[in-house]
């Protein structure tokens, strides 16, 4: 019989050690509903569910892009609502001057309620914002063209340095810093040589609106929106508005009274289509935005329950392992206190 090691008491009091680190496991997985509290609970499901927890908070916030993104192009849209219906107006009034029971004040007040009418268009075009952004005033060049291959056109538009970079992809670089030098360089290029100078240009002539080229482009005015519709990089959903003011519509110089009518209503008709066209484009891209707000809210959806099969505790089956660690503990803690009396027996042989 030994006295300095009690064998049964160690064992004892490792069970006992392990049952409550059990208890202690099951409590903070109880209390906190997570079977994941800390790395060592699983290091593998921490680091997929990580990287869940990224794609569900970047999808709950892509679809609050998605429906800011579905508020700009209604905002716009509503304007160019107004927009369609003045210059429907517009159009009856230049179908009643061109009647020619009208005399020259009958055509002077109609002339009156055009000009009104473009006005407010104008207005409408240059006030319409959202969120400080202006949507339908055509504030950037989305795409600058040259076109033809008159020998002045690269001297004529802005952009010296597009310019310098369209003679830097020949075969044979030719070295211009200025624009003369690349009238005369350009004059003197072969057909081949003019093409390539021409698609150089193009690809690098995007510039600013007072920048924007004069003779020999042509410009496409107007504004552009990248929507950020998902949780990772080059997810996005991008919508281009054209200038609706009343010169990109080309009925700045209405006059009924003076001009042809069969001009007119061309080109009323004509600004029309555009904005038809506008609001269509809006329309579809609308209708996709809405598409990928039920989209992001399915998969987020399928999402978050893969994530909580990894992370989320089973109420049930943890409370199982909690008792079944609690009697444990308990019983251990009973059967230490026995095997702590074993030894009294030694003294028995002292007597």
């Amino acid at each position: 019989m030994r006295i300095n090691t009690n064998t049964a008491a160690m064992n004892t009091y490792s069970n006992l050690t392990s049952a409550n680190a059990s208890k202690s496991g099951s409590l903070a997985k109880l209390s906190s509903g997570l079977r994941i509290n800390k790395a060592g609970d699983d290091a593998a499901g921490l680091a997929i569910s990580e990287k869940m927890k990224n794609q569900i908070s970047g999808m709950t916030q892509a679809s609050r892009n998605a429906q800011d993104g579905i508020s700009l192009i209604q905002t716009a849209e509503g304007a160019l609502t107004e927009t369609h219906s003045m210059l429907n107006r517009m159009r009856d009034l230049t179908v009643q001057a061109a009647n020619d029971t009208n005399t020259k004040d009958d055509k002077t007040a109609i002339q009156g309620e055009i000009d009104s009418l473009t006005s407010e268009i104008e207005r409408v075009a240059t006030d319409t914002q959202f969120n400080t952004k202006g949507l339908l005033d055509g504030t950037k060049v989305l795409a600058v063209a040259v076109t033809g291959t008159d020998p002045t056109a690269l001297g004529d538009v802005a952009g010296l340095a597009a310019i310098t970079t369209a003679f830097s992809t020949l075969d044979t670089p030719v070295a211009v810093t200025t624009e003369a030098e690349a009238v005369t360089a350009f004059a003197a290029a072969s057909d081949e040589d003019k093409e390539t100078l021409l698609a150089a240009y193009n690809e690098k002539a995007v510039v600013t609106l007072d920048e924007k080229a004069v003779l020999g482009t042509k410009a496409k005015v107007g504004n552009s929106f990248s929507f950020q519709i998902g949780a990772n990089a080059g997810e996005n959903i991008s919508v281009e508005i054209s200038d609706m003011t009343k010169a990109g519509l080309g009925i700045d110089n209405i006059d009924v009274v003076n001009g042809d009518t069969d001009d007119i209503l061309s080109q009323i008709d004509d600004a029309i289509s555009s904005v038809s066209g506008q609001r269509a484009d809006l329309g579809a891209v609308q209708n996709r935005l809405d598409h990928t707000v039920s989209n992001l809210a399915t998969t987020k959806e399928n999402l978050s329950e893969a994530n909580s099969r990894i992370t989320d505790v089973d109420m049930a089956e943890e409370m199982m392992s909690f008792t079944k660690s609690n009697i444990l503990a308990q019983a251990s803690t009973s059967m230490l206190a026995q095997a702590n009396q074993m030894p009294q027996s030694v003294l028995s042989l002292l007597q």
